[in-house]
């Protein structure tokens, strides 16, 4: 059975020019009739349309790539970059939570301690991960090992791709805003370095429960904004069809955070998107992790927290009103 392509709006031309280049390929066999100079033609149009879409998106088509379904997960980088991740379950006071997840790892010879939130796959994982969105115990498991982390001196790695933390009636009930506020004050004060990486989606407050660290990257096709654009389209409009909108007012995408000062490094993707080439983006996700993490190893305790605070306390731009006089 033919697995079915998924393709966004902003794709279609792309796939057009591929089936074209399939079916050449394919009459090419059945008429062995060389069609190699046609074939290379429709190649090279193929990569000229690829760099030019996606070298010109709009933050809405960026908030689209980011919550492509065959975009690599936190898992599928810890898998290509770590080894011998052994995940560690439980928040030791309600359950485990499979939407955030973590463990320690062994990343280029060094031991550290992962934090991931994690999507599905096929429907039945996507639903025991809940989609993504953590409950109160997934923050509460996080802080756990966290401190662990903390303990025994071992770096931080969170990787961000959530819509949200999960706002059903029993999360509310074991107050999810609660365990999302300690882990903004406790990673504050953490005593080992942190880095996050935004590697999808970076929801509201369900992205920052584990991305108050000393470095925050972002993939460049992915998001970190305070509401979703439908969410804010809706709030603001009464409309979810004005998310495009949105999303341009909320300055989500990658380059927008990076000169807000709200993100340290925006990773760069391969051709045509993450879930393009995994073991491209890997790669270069490995690369800044490393140089961040040699950078940070290289401060003492006291400074790398001092680091921290003035990170946040100047954190985003603002204007003051002058004083209007009678």
């Amino acid at each position: 059975m033919e697995t079915p392509v998924y393709v966004l709006e902003f794709e279609k031309p792309l796939r057009e020019l591929s089936k074209q280049l399939d079916e050449l390929r394919q009459q090419s066999i059945e008429t062995n009739v060389d069609l190699a100079k046609e074939i290379r033609a429709i190649e090279v149009k193929i990569d000229a349309m690829q760099r030019d879409i996606y070298s010109n998106l709009s933050p809405w088509q960026k908030v689209q790539v980011a919550r492509h379904p065959k975009r690599p997960y936190a898992l599928d980088y810890v898998n290509l970059l770590c080894e011998n991740f052994h995940e560690l379950h439980g928040d030791r006071q309600f359950k485990d939570d499979q939407a955030l997840i973590g463990g320690t790892a062994f990343f280029h010879g060094h031991a550290v301690m992962i934090v991931a939130q994690q999507k599905g796959r096929d429907p039945k994982e996507r639903i025991a991960r809940n989609f993504g969105m953590p409950q109160p115990e997934g923050y509460r498991k996080a802080l756990r090992l966290m401190r662990l982390a903390e303990k025994f001196g071992l770096p931080v790695l969170t990787f961000i791709d959530t819509p949200g933390a999960f706002p059903g009636i029993e999360s509310e009930a074991r107050h999810v805003s609660e365990a999302i506020a300690v882990n903004l004050r406790e990673m504050a004060m953490l005593r080992t370095p942190t880095i996050s990486v935004v590697v999808g989606e970076g929801g509201s407050g369900g992205a920052l429960g584990i991305g108050v660290t000393d470095r925050v990257l972002i993939f460049e096709n992915s998001y970190y904004s305070v509401i979703s654009p439908e969410g804010c389209a809706a709030i603001l409009w009464k409309d979810g069809t004005k998310a495009p909108i949105a999303a341009e007012a909320l300055k989500v995408s990658a380059d927008h955070l990076e000169k807000l000062g709200v993100v340290d490094e925006v990773i760069p993707e391969p051709k045509g998107g993450a879930h393009n080439d995994v073991k491209h983006a890997a790669s270069a996700l490995g690369y800044a992790l490393q140089k961040h993490l040699n950078d940070l190893r290289a401060l003492n305790t006291e400074k790398l927290l001092d680091t921290r605070y003035e990170r946040y306390r100047h954190l985003g731009v603002f204007e003051e009103a002058g004083t209007v006089r009678s």
